[in-house]
């Protein structure tokens, strides 16, 4: 039982790498917190200090997720392509997210974790994240709003698992439920501002007011 309980707690810590609060505060002396939306993610980040500091972030988010979701493979805890190996990683993967958007090492205010997902499916399921990702895409280069393409990319997750792919994991088709609604959740004053024609486009200029 130690082995997966320390596995669970780095797989926490590691989502609790707050790349979007250090950043601000280390590069540009700012709490990325309090601009913006307020939100501790990669898009807040471009929009309040700029693509040279959110592109680096965004990575870290991402492979922060996958590192996450890799280390019971890692560490050996399950055979390779078995459903109890996908399941541990699910598992990992959860206690990173959670540990995205409540960082222990940031006041437990941190970020949507959109980018710590896809880190995190990636690991677990190539295929349909690029799927997914191409969804985020085209609904990104229609719209410009990044709130509305991370929705429809998380609404898309449990029909492509559902309808195009397939897993052998339960809990898989599990979580792609819970990230969904997640993603919905999260994203709720987004959605209002989205229904009020208030929200900001992720292709404008630099504004430290204006919301994402």
């Amino acid at each position: 039982m130690l082995p997966y309980l320390i596995t669970f707690l780095l797989a926490y810590l590691l989502g609790s790498l707050a790349t979007a609060v250090w950043a601000g505060k280390l590069f540009h002396n700012v709490d990325v917190r309090e601009h913006g939306s307020g939100n501790a993610g990669a898009t807040n980040v471009i929009r309040v200090l700029g693509w040279g500091t959110g592109i680096p972030v965004l990575l870290l988010d991402i492979l922060k997720g996958w590192v996450a979701a890799m280390l019971p493979h890692f560490f050996s805890l399950a055979d390779p392509g078995s459903a109890y190996l996908v399941n541990l990683q699910i598992i990992c993967g959860i206690f990173a997210i959670v540990g995205h958007i409540f960082p222990v090492f940031a006041g437990f205010r941190g970020g949507k974790g959109v980018a710590t997902i896809f880190g995190v499916l990636l690991a677990i399921h190539l295929y349909l994240t690029l799927s997914c990702t191409g969804v985020f895409l085209l609904v990104l280069l229609l719209s410009g709003y990044v709130s509305l393409s991370s929705i429809c990319a998380g609404i898309a997750f449990p029909l492509f698992l559902l309808f195009v792919f397939d897993t052998p994991s339960i809990l898989l088709r599990v979580f792609s439920v819970a990230v969904m609604i997640a993603i919905i959740i999260t994203h709720r004053k987004n959605i209002l501002r989205l229904l009020k024609g208030e929200e900001s486009k992720l292709f404008r200029k630099k504004d430290r007011k204006s919301p994402d």
